[in-house]
């Protein structure tokens, strides 16, 4: 099983506001890129919707550590899921973002690992910098929808 390293950020410019992700996946020396957004979004959802589209790029099974600023998506993955599936995701935020996950993430061995943000970690830093770019193209209406 090969062994990824996703590493991705969320943004949205005014929260709610534009939107963007920036999405690495590390195999061994070889990078992808992603990046994506919504014209109107909140940062949590971008957050998610980055470690998705990753995951969703992935041709296999892999054993994928995910590398996040977000706690909210760190905690979700790693303590509050089991217990959001049980309550049918009753008072949980981005339901359907959930749910995507939980499919795209099911062929996967899946572990995430949270850093500080805006702390120099580098490939935080660079899907920081594609996130903030994605949703200024929003804001300025280089993109919309």
């Amino acid at each position: 099983m090969k062994k990824i390293t996703l590493f991705s950020d969320g943004s949205a410019l005014g929260n709610p506001g534009p939107g963007g992700f920036g999405t690495i996946l590390r195999f061994k020396d070889s990078e992808r890129i992603l990046s994506g957004g919504e014209p109107y979004t909140t940062n949590n959802r971008m957050e998610l919707k980055g470690v998705i589209e990753g995951l969703k790029a992935l041709k296999e099974p892999c054993e994928v550590e995910i590398i996040s600023d977000s706690s909210y998506v760190v905690k979700g993955i790693n303590e509050w899921l089991t217990n959001w599936i049980k309550r049918s995701f009753k008072k949980v935020k981005n339901p359907d973002l959930w749910r995507e996950y939980i499919e795209v993430s099911k062929p996967h061995i899946i572990h995430a690992t949270w850093v500080k943000g805006h702390n120099g970690h580098e490939e935080n830093e660079r899907c920081d910098d594609i996130a903030r770019k994605r949703a200024q193209k929003y804001k300025d209406g280089e993109l919309n929808g």
